[in-house]
């Protein structure tokens, strides 16, 4: 079986990804965060890096995926390769960091991709407001993210509404996270646990 985890940026997705994985005994994979060679290029000059940036994020997606795809085992996944292409850079070109052309290009192979997956068999998508998402970035403190602005995050969040309004690949649950300390209290992680229980 494959769970995926969605949502923006500070959202709680690979905390969520450790705990379930733990909780169920299922095998976590995580975004290539660490090993990105284009991360910290990308927050210093979005324009230029964008498109190298997503197509990384594709790459290393798909690969996810074929290896998920062969697997026995339940996987429990943090991010989808949806996101990448229904959010991420979608966004970019909107706000004009990445050109039509490298769009189009982009656009494509992803649409190559997807015709050779398939979809979670359950989607979980932890929806935030854009202070609590600041709040846990801040927290956080990871060096390259000091740089992402509240306008970026609210447009994501915008995407991400639209997204799960129309998803239509398998099963969904949506967790409101701003009220929940799922890492800190034991009966927040345990109402998702349910939540996920009923679904499953």
């Amino acid at each position: 079986m494959h769970i995926a985890i969605a949502g923006n940026i500070g959202a709680g997705k690979t905390s969520l990804t450790e705990l379930l994985a733990k909780h169920y005994g299922w095998e976590a994979h995580f975004e290539d965060v660490i090993d990105n060679p284009y991360l910290d290029d990308f927050y210093n000059h979005m324009e230029r890096w964008s498109f190298n940036l997503q197509i990384y994020f594709l790459k290393s997606r798909f690969q996810q995926l074929l290896k998920i795809k062969n697997d026995k085992k339940t996987i429990v996944q943090d991010r989808t390769i949806y996101e990448d292409a229904h959010i991420f850079a979608p966004n970019l070109k909107a706000m004009g960091l990445m050109n039509q052309r490298d769009f189009k290009n982009y656009q494509e192979l992803f649409d190559l991709m997807e015709s050779l997956i398939q979809g979670p068999d359950l989607l979980i998508y932890l929806r935030s407001s854009i202070p609590n998402l600041v709040n846990k970035i801040h927290k956080r403190g990871r060096e390259y993210e000091n740089s992402i602005s509240i306008d970026y995050l609210s447009r994501l969040n915008e995407r991400y509404e639209a997204w799960t309004s129309t998803y239509d690949k398998g099963k969904m649950v949506i967790i409101d996270v701003d009220n929940l300390d799922f890492v800190e209290k034991k009966e927040d992680l345990n109402s998702i646990i349910s939540e996920i229980d009923n679904v499953l």
